[in-house]
């Protein structure tokens, strides 16, 4: 793990293996280690990078909302400091949203994307007001709650039931996420822009996974 100064925050990543470079880019409320498997199963052949996005992990957090355009502006600045002028960009769910928005503002520097358990759409208004309303949450009670709600989301009653180490391993990793940080990424993810009209114009080469319980 190592840390470079990107504007105003520290951020941590991790930089392993060698050959053609591969960002993956976590999702909300995690932090770089949920790559932990793929990059043991990639680094053999390429290079992995796993940065913490502000306010996650053992990255800064910073005032205000934390947009996607931001996150992805730090993504270009990492990418900068480690000399890689293009990558395979990843994204997990928020992760998602900020490699769309990378791809968006650097086209040049992205060789191809994967795109996992994302979407393109804008919040509605619905949508908005509950992020603010988890935003106010974190802020004030911590990310227990936060976590409490959303693991029966993300794992399947079975995976609760049979493999409490995976439940403890994402809880964990949840209660280790800043407040301020989830509360800045929340209102950056309700800030974000319709990326619909951007999906016909990307020109390389996509992999879209989605989950199914």
């Amino acid at each position: 793990m190592t840390f470079v100064r990107i504007d105003d925050i520290q951020m941590a990543y991790t930089d392993q293996g060698l050959g053609r470079p591969v960002v993956l880019i976590h999702g909300y409320p995690f932090n770089r280690s949920l790559w932990n498997e793929q990059v043991a199963a990639l680094s053999s052949s390429y290079r992995v990078i796993t940065p913490d996005l502000r306010g996650f992990g053992e990255t800064d957090p910073s005032e205000g909302p934390a947009t996607m355009n931001r996150m992805a502006d730090d993504v270009a600045h990492l990418m900068d400091h480690l000399g890689i002028s293009q990558a395979v960009i990843g994204g997990l769910s928020m992760g998602g949203y900020v490699a769309l928005a990378f791809y968006k503002q650097f086209p040049s520097r992205v060789r191809a994307l994967v795109l996992a358990d994302t979407r393109a759409q804008a919040d509605t208004e619905e949508a908005k007001q509950t992020r603010a309303q988890q935003a106010e949450k974190a802020l004030s009670e911590g990310m227990a709650g936060i976590a409490d709600a959303m693991l029966p989301k993300l794992l399947t009653p079975e995976t609760v039931s049979k493999r409490p180490e995976i439940v403890k391993r994402v809880r964990d990793m949840m209660l280790k996420t800043k407040p301020q940080g989830a509360a800045s990424a929340l209102l950056g993810m309700a800030e974000r822009e319709d990326q619909t009209s951007l999906l016909s114009q990307i020109t390389v080469p996509t992999l879209i996974l989605v989950g199914k319980i």
